[in-house]
């Protein structure tokens, strides 16, 4: 009959632990009237607690501190920090003794050693301390696999692992909405509002540190989360940026084209990066996560071949009476030249004045020409200018331009301030 060895116990043990911040210490009080049965007694035990605060012992937290008694949560963007320590448990002299610690993900493993190098010996009662820290960027299962190699006296050689499994948890829900600016003097604008809805989605309180925008290089950010009060900037969202678990913030920017890229109508169409989210908190005694988001994109609204904005209009204008305007053109197109004729048509209301029909000339791609039109309105209230068209004579292919802006129209007798 075959008999199988006994295993052999290992000379070193291996012991890990999860570095994270303590908590306060909370205790149930509990009081009653002087006038009660007790009298002072419950009153009298707090004051001699140790652990309650001097002159506040009804408060629930008390003034010491408690260690983790247990895993506890990890959460996306935090720091992942764990002791390990071997300890030479025999009455040998163990050599070569090689502590590695590796993370395995869903899509890599990491080695967290901060030395690669063995240590020649570990006498008995003695042991070997590391400290490892990891930003976690993924979430999901985590596998914290730590594997010891030595060689005892005998000169045998030994090796051992542990593995300790974990979950990383998202700590946010971001969302994103992109809306595109309404001026009046276009329809549609290169200007852009990026809305960010971030909620607390853990159990505990958050301190927002910050949340920014990184534009991409063609675009610059202006942060719309404060006002000016009294000479000084303050956030919309008071003194104590505190996200309670569960709640939600908004955060809002508006991005402008760079000019060397504004000028350029071809580049921003279509598909467009507009940057990431940058968001920093604190936890639980000043716990710092940090997440950045994947580059933003939006769909940039489409022009067409041919864009036409208004540079220039007034907002008021007297009835019957001329008033001015300016249109920028511009050739959308990034390898066409376009030869370029003005039609005006007039509306009930609304009637150019000037020659329909006119030769603009050529338009090379991506450039643009200013035109000055003069019009009047027949009609008082809110008119809506319409009846351009451009036609492109190489093409054959005429674009309309209806409900470009709207000018309030008063009677003439009431005089319209500049």
């Amino acid at each position: 009959m075959e008999v199988n060895p006994p295993k052999q116990e290992h000379l070193l043990a291996l012991k890990v632990m999860r570095l994270t911040k303590p908590t306060l210490f909370t205790n149930i009080p509990v009081t009653c009237e002087e006038k009660d049965l007790p009298g002072d007694l419950f009153n009298q035990l707090m004051r001699d607690d140790p652990s309650t605060v001097n002159g506040a012992e009804i408060l629930m937290l008390g003034e010491m501190l408690t260690l983790p008694q247990n895993f506890g949560n990890i959460f996306l963007g935090e720091t992942f920090s764990s002791y390990i320590s071997v300890h030479n448990d025999s009455n040998q002299v163990v050599k070569d003794i090689l502590v590695k610690a590796d993370l395995q993900t869903s899509s890599q493993r990491l080695n967290l050693s901060a030395s690669n190098a063995a240590v020649a010996e570990l006498k008995p009662d003695c042991c070997i301390d590391d400290v490892i820290h990891h930003e976690v960027k993924e979430i999901g299962t985590h596998i914290l696999v730590c594997a010891v190699s030595y060689t005892t006296q005998g000169g045998e050689k030994m090796y051992f692992r542990k593995f300790f499994k974990f979950q990383v948890l998202k700590p946010l829900d971001v969302k994103t909405k992109f809306y595109n600016a309404e001026s009046d003097l276009s329809s549609v604008t290169d200007e852009v509002f990026l809305e960010a809805q971030i909620q607390n989605i853990t159990t505990s309180p958050m301190f927002m540190e910050k949340v920014s925008l990184e534009p991409s290089i063609m675009y610059n950010v202006a942060e719309l989360n404060s006002v000016h009060q009294a000479g000084e900037c303050v956030t919309t969202f008071g003194s104590r940026t505190y996200l309670q678990p569960m709640d939600t913030r908004q955060y809002l920017y508006c991005l402008k084209p760079k000019k060397e890229f504004a000028e350029k109508a071809g580049i921003i169409k279509g598909v467009t990066v507009i940057g990431k989210l940058d968001i920093v908190w604190k936890t639980n005694l000043g716990e710092r996560g940090r997440l950045q988001t994947s580059q933003l994109q939006r769909m940039a609204p489409g022009y067409g071949d041919v864009r036409l904005s208004l540079e220039a209009i007034p907002d008021t204008v007297n009835l019957e009476e001329p008033f001015h305007i300016t249109c920028k053109i511009t050739n959308c197109s990034s390898e066409r030249t376009m030869d370029l004729v003005l039609e005006m048509c007039n509306t009930n209301s609304i009637h150019w004045c000037g020659i329909s029909g006119r030769q603009l000339g050529k338009l090379h791609p991506s450039s643009s020409l200013c035109l000055a039109l003069t019009l009047l309105s027949s009609v008082q209230g809110l008119q809506s200018i319409s009846g351009l068209r451009l036609t492109d004579t190489f093409l054959k292919r005429t674009y309309e331009y209806d409900d470009i802006a709207q000018v309030c129209v008063v009677s003439s007798a009431i005089k319209v301030e500049s």
